[in-house]
């Protein structure tokens, strides 16, 4: 099964981290209305004609042979609350349910996809742990230089999803005997009471200073970031790429923490 999520204290460090990245997200966060579908974060998410099939594929990647391995990498969730000043506060108790929910109901996906889905043991997954940090780095990346505006696309790239985690990923092959690597990123967070007062008394004062005009008071109510990748273990390219950046969710909830696992497995690669 799907490891346990890491200890209190292994997972504090890395919080600081998580909660600079969530915050700059808050920042940035568009109105409820001008987030529709996904890629709307950071805005175009296609670079001016690139076809619509390939924004998620590596070049020359369609479909995963039959009867290939798939191995589920452990989940990297942290959950956040979003103090009434707008700082992202990290919360063991709501990450440790949100692995639960989130492992259930990727779980309860097994073989639809039409794979040998396969798990690691808590102690295998700790020897992985640094692939995993490394996935979330190159995720980011991924999400920011090829989903991201046109000013932030790299030249080097043409467009194309081509990024690696490097050779180190055969020694996940070594050990489980997995051809593909599934790797899971998500960070999500909620408004406090005090927040939620904030937001509401925020929306009065700009109402009436704009003299009866909307004013966006987008990045108040919490925020959902997150990526999955199908990285070759043999080469360690991602093969395949999919993120959701939006203000709804709650993996606190398992009926809507399967909804986010579905949107981030959206058009995942079909088997042939």
């Amino acid at each position: 099964m799907i490891p346990n999520p890491p200890r209190i204290g292994a997972t504090r460090r890395v919080f600081r981290a998580s909660a600079v990245f969530l915050l700059l997200g808050l920042l940035v966060l568009p109105p409820p209305s001008a987030a529709q579908g996904l890629g709307t974060l950071w805005g175009p998410s296609r670079p001016p004609g690139q076809p619509s099939e390939s924004m998620n594929l590596a070049p020359g990647f369609t479909t995963l042979p039959k009867g290939t391995k798939v191995l589920v990498m452990p989940l990297d969730i942290e959950l956040y609350s979003i103090s009434a000043g707008g700082v992202p506060e990290p919360k063991a108790d709501w990450t440790e349910v949100a692995h639960k929910n989130f492992r259930d109901a990727l779980l309860a996906r097994k073989g639809i996809q039409g794979v040998e889905m396969m798990t690691l043991s808590e102690r295998d997954a700790d020897d992985f742990t640094d692939i995993n940090a490394l996935h979330g780095a190159v995720a980011r990346a991924i999400s920011l230089h090829h989903f991201g505006a046109p000013g932030f696309h790299l030249p080097t790239k043409q467009g194309k999803l081509d990024w690696s985690l490097g050779e180190s990923v055969r020694a996940i092959k070594e050990k489980t005997g997995a051809d593909y690597a599934l790797f899971s990123w998500v960070r999500d967070s909620y408004a406090s009471t005090e927040r939620q007062v904030t937001a509401a008394l925020s929306s009065i004062a700009t109402l009436i200073l704009s003299g009866g005009r909307a004013v966006s008071t987008g990045g108040m109510s919490g925020l959902q970031l997150g990526y999955a990748s199908l990285v070759d273990l043999n080469t360690g390219q991602v093969l395949w790429f999919n993120r959701i950046e939006r203000n709804a969710g709650d993996l606190r909830d398992p009926t809507k923490a399967a909804s986010t696992v579905d949107a981030l497995l959206e058009e995942f690669p079909a088997v042939k």
